[in-house]
């Protein structure tokens, strides 16, 4: 299950085409523009031509990811609610097309840590309840910068934890190789990584891996995406992971720079990241 987050630009029905261009077989999408509230309703029609495109192409898992805007941790009663209904609509949407599950950042907390977790998983359980079904919210870790939550194994673990039973069971993790490097996890060593995850929140709940190398410094909270094995991370932890066959069944999604040609980029890094699963180890030509 190794794919990309792809454009939904002209409707979602589009998006599934996109995937199969890229021998995808998963694939990440907004189901909404995700920095305005404007919430769309989807039409029968195109939920329709969106699962035939599933089938067609033969895409094996479809996620979804939540809108920039959404902060249910926010302690502005106003924003907060919104957020809640934002997020409540994107699981609606979410639901109606037949996904997976809703990749979802944890919100700023502004003013204290504590409060800030327990309104989050709040807004969690709510939304959560209000749309039912098999949908899955897997939250996503963080690079930490300013009040975000989230960016500590701890965080995640907390956030669940605070999740009544009934909809704590639909809810998993996703990992960014990006955020983990920027909050300090070493990846030189990312086997002792998926220890502490392990023994912190539970292997079994990796549902999801955005694989992204960084520009910035390890441990500097900065969250700057760039093509694998073309920043700061390097190529070894990418080989590792996609020969780790605890990893097999946890989708992967790249979310690494489009810029002046997507469709070439996004190729030519999953084209990368299939040649370390299958052992070639040459040189990376960069651009």
């Amino acid at each position: 299950m190794l794919g990309a987050h792809v454009s939904s630009r002209g409707g979602v029905a589009a998006a599934p085409e996109r995937g199969a261009e890229l021998r995808a077989t998963a694939i990440q999408l907004f189901t909404k523009t995700p920095n305005q509230w404007r919430e769309p309703s989807l039409a029968d029609e195109h939920v329709g031509r969106f699962k035939d495109a599933i089938a067609r192409h033969r895409l094996e898992t479809v996620v979804a990811h939540d809108s920039y805007l959404i902060n249910l941790a926010s302690p502005d009663p106003v924003l907060r609610a919104r957020s809640i209904e934002s997020f409540t609509r994107e699981l609606e949407r979410s639901r109606a097309l037949g996904l997976r599950a809703v990749v979802s950042h944890p919100g700023n907390y502004m003013d204290d840590r504590d409060a800030g977790l327990a309104r989050n998983a709040r807004g969690y359980a709510e939304c959560l309840a209000a749309v039912g079904g098999d949908l899955e919210v897997w939250i996503e870790g963080t690079a930490g910068s300013g009040t975000a939550l989230g960016a500590r194994f701890e965080d995640l673990r907390a956030l669940r934890d605070a999740l009544p039973p009934d909809v704590r069971k639909r809810v998993g993790f996703c990992l960014d190789t990006a955020h983990l490097h920027a909050v300090g996890y070493d990846l030189a060593h990312i086997e002792r990584v998926w220890e502490e995850f392990d023994r912190v929140v539970g292997f079994e709940l990796l549902k999801c891996l955005h694989l992204n190398d960084s520009r910035a410094a390890a441990g500097s909270r900065v969250d700057r995406h760039e093509w694998i094995a073309e920043g700061r991370i390097g190529a070894e932890p990418f080989r590792r992971i996609m020969r780790d066959p605890a990893l097999a069944s946890v989708v992967k999604i790249i979310e690494t720079p489009k810029r002046d040609d997507p469709l070439r980029h996004d190729r030519r890094m999953l084209r990368r990241l299939r040649a370390y699963a299958r052992g070639n180890v040459r040189r990376p030509v960069t651009v």
